[in-house]
């Protein structure tokens, strides 16, 4: 019987997709080591579900009635519309609000977990990836963003980055606001329009930014871009500011205190700076791994103080093998208003979050991926089905061991099973054939011996004759046997 109902396309949807082992691997690694840095600082693991009610997220929300634009969304039995979780930042801040009586304070928490977002996708740009957070919830000392920013600088190189391989560029949105005052910016237009401009220095440089201040800027093609509309002084005050991060961090301390050096918030900005960087260099974080850089703009309508931002350094290539520059690899900062929504009072709070599917792809992009190929198991082949019970048992004994092993399944001969265990790049196959079951013996074939020694044999009979990388040996020296060549070949064994 046939049935005349169309069969679906397989295809995953736009802006989700799948992965692998070695993809997991990577991930699962970084995950492992930077929670591990996080716990050496004393933040506590922690994690919400995955829906929060649409309410809570905030300004990702366009729609109150139908919340379907920067998140997915969905309506209850209760009529109540449930989200899936945007970041793992507006999830804390409920939490916090729900539960503040009863929690530690400060709250020092990480995290990590899906997160989905209602948005275009593109190279690189996914509806759906896992971010890993760290956050401070409670505390109002700069030192606390400091130890936010010491603790990415170890959580990066534990993940892979070497020192100077990566840098944690600081700004604080007070200094902005002082900035802005004594550049004349007179309405949130305008304002818009000098951090537009500031935020495209790395591509256009200071020419392109001073006409983005003034009048405006034509580019290549004809267009013209209307300019932020500042006179001469406060062009040139915008450009000295953000050309101060040459230096180090107290020479540039020192240089932003000459340009905006009088305002209150200006000086309230330089004084959290200033005890940023003695804490950093107390817990030895140098200005070569963390550098205030005034022309750090990102997420100014979020964050209330300083702002972070991770870069990395080193050069990358893209799949083609052409230079390319990778950029951010992460941010955060401070962000003290976030609770008072729930509550109507201020909760101080900083944190800093990155995308663990980018930070993978930054290591495997600068050569260092995080896992490497991911190995499959050991494969013990399969000849007979009334010698089955002989392979579950080789297999099992290697799985007591701690040694990733399998049968074969499947209902090929000897050598497509040989192809099989080289797709999973096995590091082994066990053969059991009849005349090694009567001997008590067992045949072991290192596969990554066999394909190096391959490579120098000549013909096919001198292969049959020379049996790379295969050895027989007694069946009882099954387990050490095969345990020498994952340690020859570095693959980690169980226990």
């Amino acid at each position: 019987m046939t049935s005349d109902a169309p069969r679906p396309e397989a295809r995953a949807p736009r802006g989700f997709h799948d992965r692998r082992a070695r993809d997991l691997a990577a991930e699962r690694q970084i995950l492992e080591k930077v929670s591990a840095v996080y716990e050496r600082y004393g933040f506590e693991a922690f994690d919400t579900g995955a829906f929060e009610y649409a309410d809570a997220l905030g300004k990702f929300l366009p729609d109150a009635d139908r919340p379907n634009e920067g998140v997915f969304a969905l309506q209850d039995d209760d009529e109540q519309w449930m989200a899936l979780r945007y970041d793992l930042t507006a999830p804390l801040a409920r939490f916090v609000a729900q539960n503040w009586e009863t929690l530690p304070k400060p709250f020092r928490r990480y995290a990590f977990g899906t997160v989905w977002r209602n948005e275009k996708p593109g190279p690189g740009r996914f509806r759906e990836f896992t971010q890993c957070d760290a956050d401070t919830v409670g505390s109002a000392r700069p030192e606390a963003d400091a130890e936010i920013i010491a603790m990415v600088v170890e959580g990066l190189e534990a993940a892979g980055l070497p020192a100077g391989s990566s840098v944690v560029k600081i700004n604080n949105r007070k200094l902005l606001n002082g900035l802005l005052a004594t550049a004349g910016v007179a309405d949130e237009g305008q304002k818009l329009a000098v951090l537009r401009a500031v935020d495209k220095l790395d591509r256009l440089g200071p020419e392109g930014v001073r006409l983005l201040l003034g009048e405006g800027r034509k580019d290549e093609s004809g267009a013209f871009t209307k300019g932020a509309g500042l006179n001469t002084a406060g062009a040139e005050a915008v450009l000295a500011f953000v050309a101060a991060g040459a230096g180090g961090r107290v020479e540039t301390l020192d240089q932003i205190s000459n340009i905006i050096g009088g305002s209150a918030e200006g000086d309230a900005g330089l004084a959290e700076l200033s005890a940023i960087h003695q804490a950093l260099t107390s817990l030895g974080v140098g200005p070569d791994r963390a550098v205030f850089e005034p022309s750090i703009v990102r997420g100014l309508e979020y964050y209330t103080g300083a702002v972070f931002e991770a870069e990395l350094l080193l050069e990358t290539k893209d799949d083609k093998g052409a230079p390319m520059r990778f950029g951010s690899i992460g941010g955060g900062g401070r962000y003290d208003d976030l609770v008072a929504r729930f509550t109507g009072q201020q909760v101080p709070a900083t944190g800093f979050s990155f995308g663990v599917s980018r930070l993978a792809s930054a290591l495997r992009a600068a050569g260092r991926e995080a896992a490497g190929e991911a190995r499959g198991p050991v494969v013990v082949i399969a000849f007979s089905q009334e010698d089955m019970a002989e392979y579950f048992k080789a297999a099992g004994e290697l799985r007591a061991a701690g040694i990733a092993a399998e049968v074969y399944l499947g209902t090929s001969g000897m050598r497509p099973q040989m192809k099989y265990a080289d797709r999973r790049l096995s590091p082994a196959a066990v053969i059991l054939g009849g005349d090694e079951i009567a001997a008590g013996k067992v045949t072991i074939k290192d596969l990554d011996l066999g394909r190096e020694l391959a490579s120098a044999v000549a013909d096919n009979a001198e292969w049959r004759e020379q049996r790379p990388g295969q050895q027989v040996v007694d069946r009882a020296e099954l387990v050490a046997t095969v345990r020498k060549i994952l340690e020859a070949d570095q693959i980690k064994v169980g226990k």
